[in-house]
């Protein structure tokens, strides 16, 4: 086999090459393949690449590798344009059941937007009166910051992207600030692909669970530089969130082979 086939996708800015790899064909092992059909200059250029394969017991199964070319968690824009890919191509109807790498998850096409029921959230680190950590598929840090058109986000975003509380695998960096009643801006700078990204959907998650802990009613609109998303959930108690929805666009850009030697 010469080349595959992909497609790819954006939401909010953050882009994807989607493959539909049920018959097997993409090889899967090669994260140096992968980190080139990522590379902006000389690849296709995206955030990262999503396989479609088959599940036993859901529509189907996304695997997600980040640009470096190596598998990553959940990615949350991934997995809507993810269901978007499939809805397109008769894969899944509009309510859908898919594996990805934290289990399974439930979403639901709308006329315009793809949205995602995310797990339960258990746990909030307080780091500091500004800043806290959380799980939402990927982990992540969230601060808030005040300007934060003008915040250094490249330079403070690695700096605690590989600080030491986060382990070896490190943690995703998120910077918020306040912008009006339900509505909060992010920055985030994402682990694997070791740069600011337009969006994160896991990110934007955990910024509007951070903003609940401030008081914030559901939903929470998030406004990243790609573009809004918004973010329902229910708050049992400080730290403990159920019935947790990502919601927003999934726009398909351009579909293209690509050579696999």
């Amino acid at each position: 086999m010469d080349s595959i086939s992909f497609e790819k996708y954006q939401g909010a800015g953050n882009d994807f090459i989607i493959i539909d790899n049920r018959a097997g064909h993409f090889p899967k092992d090669e994260a140096g393949l992968i980190a080139r059909m990522c590379q902006r200059r000389f690849g296709i250029g995206a955030d990262g690449l999503i396989l479609i394969e088959h599940a036993p017991q859901a529509h189907f199964k996304m695997i997600y590798f980040n640009a470096d070319g190596y598998e990553g968690s959940l990615c949350g824009n991934g997995a809507r344009c993810a269901v978007a890919f499939a809805h397109k191509h008769g894969i899944c109807p509009q309510s859908v059941v898919f594996e990805a790498y934290d289990g399974m998850h439930e979403a639901e096409v709308l006329s315009n937007e793809i949205k995602l029921k995310m797990q339960d959230v258990t746990e909030v680190n307080a780091m500091s009166p500004e800043a806290c950590f959380l799980d939402t598929g990927s982990p992540h840090y969230v601060q808030w910051v005040k300007e934060l058109a003008a915040f250094p986000v490249l330079q403070e975003g690695r700096r605690i992207r590989y600080a030491d509380p986060f382990g070896p695998k490190g943690t995703n960096v998120n910077f918020i600030e306040h912008k009006s009643p339900g509505t909060i801006a992010i920055r985030t700078y994402e682990r694997g692909v070791e740069d600011e990204t337009y969006a994160c959907g896991t990110g934007a998650t955990a910024a509007a669970l951070a903003a609940a802990l401030r008081g914030m009613p559901s939903p929470v609109k998030v406004e990243a530089l790609g573009g809004t998303l918004t973010v329902y959930f229910r708050m049992l108690s400080p730290g403990h969130f159920t019935d947790i929805y990502l919601q927003g666009p999934a726009v398909f850009v351009f579909r293209g082979e690509y050579p696999l030697h």
